[in-house]
């Protein structure tokens, strides 16, 4: 297999502890530690190249901010709205100080958005920048971050029992996710989209998949829409998104679904593979923390509004441009916040 940019190895070479979701990495002011849970994947039987869409990617206007009333009931137009941003200290933000170190749960596997570079060690990504700039505005210059690698499946128990203080890991924020955890606004949008070889039959998100064996990720978006419309597929769930592309280059899964931003960092990874047809949902990624945790999410929202700011020299533009917009170009600036009081 041929796999291209920074340094990336063979994925069939390294199905074990891909598949895992382990590893430990040190670097400055940073610390991997080992994935909480589903550490062995599982597949479980249920009911020409093109780029990813940036079409539902509303840029970012500076004061276009709309509050919905605070009583007003969660709805997928209202799913994206958060607390105003504010830089008071709270108990969270205190008890995060007071440790002296952030607990971050993201994830290592992803290309572009949290993955360990085998060329450095270190682990890097679109996510990441967003990690550090957390850390750094509630703990100051190099701030000690420990990330925990967390499986799709586990990000949500994590938040709950506290072992991470935050979820920076492509989490798309829904009704049901909010019911159990708390987000801040958006700081992405993507859609859930087909991955599949190039010389596959597969077209998109409809009866073509008829038969196939396709792969997502345990308690991913692209599972709930599956098994609402399976299409007459054999769904397969595993720990993480990366798993399916293994499971697809070894043979074993006819096609993938998952958010287009991660198909497309898959398709960057094997040209074997490509995206199949358009994103069929429009999904917000969020950072998720625990629900008690209300002056965390305030800080993290005043974060994303400086990340935000400054055109296309803005802390957010500068992430796009180092690590995606190679695979996903097209993107004028990031998505515009939305508040519910």
């Amino acid at each position: 297999m041929r796999v291209r940019a920074r340094g990336l190895v063979n994925l069939r070479a390294v199905l074990a502890p891909v598949a895992s979701g382990m590893g430990v990495m040190a670097a400055a002011a940073a610390v991997l530690v080992p994935a909480l849970g589903g550490d062995a994947a599982r597949d479980t039987p249920g009911p020409g190249r093109v780029p990813a869409p940036a079409a539902t990617h509303r840029a970012y206007v500076p004061g276009a901010a709309q509050a919905a009333p605070a009583s007003a009931p969660c709805t997928a137009r209202t799913a994206a709205e958060s607390l105003r941003p504010s830089s008071e200290d709270g108990a969270a933000v205190k008890r995060i100080k007071a440790r002296g170190q952030l607990v971050v749960g993201v994830d290592q596997n992803t290309y572009r958005w949290g993955y360990r570079d085998p060329a450095t060690g270190e682990l890097e990504g679109f996510d990441i920048d967003l990690a550090r700039a957390i850390a750094e505005d509630i703990l100051g210059p190099r701030p000690p971050v420990v990330f925990k690698a967390v499986p799709t499946n586990q990000r949500i128990p994590a938040l709950r029992n506290r072992s991470v203080d935050m979820v920076v890991r492509t989490m798309t924020i829904n009704c049901v996710r909010k019911q159990q955890v708390a987000f801040s606004t958006s700081y992405f949008q993507a859609g859930q989209q087909v991955l599949a070889p190039v010389s596959s039959a597969v077209t998109a998100f409809d009866d073509s998949l008829r038969g196939k064996r396709v792969c997502t990720a345990a308690g991913s978006t692209g599972e709930t829409a599956l098994r609402a419309r399976p299409h007459g597929a054999k769904v397969l769930t595993v720990p993480n998104q990366l798993d399916c592309l293994v499971r697809l280059q070894l043979g074993r899964a006819d096609a993938v679904v998952t958010d287009s931003a991660l198909a497309a960092a898959q398709a960057a990874q094997d040209p074997a593979v490509e995206l199949k047809g358009k994103p069929f949902t429009d999904e917000s990624y969020g950072v998720a923390m625990n629900k008690d945790d209300t002056d965390l999410v305030r800080r993290v929202n005043k974060v994303l509004d400086d990340y935000r700011g400054g055109g296309t020299k803005s802390p957010w533009m500068r992430a796009y441009r180092t690590w995606l917009r190679a695979d996903l170009p097209g993107i004028s600036g990031p998505p515009s916040p939305q508040y519910s009081d």
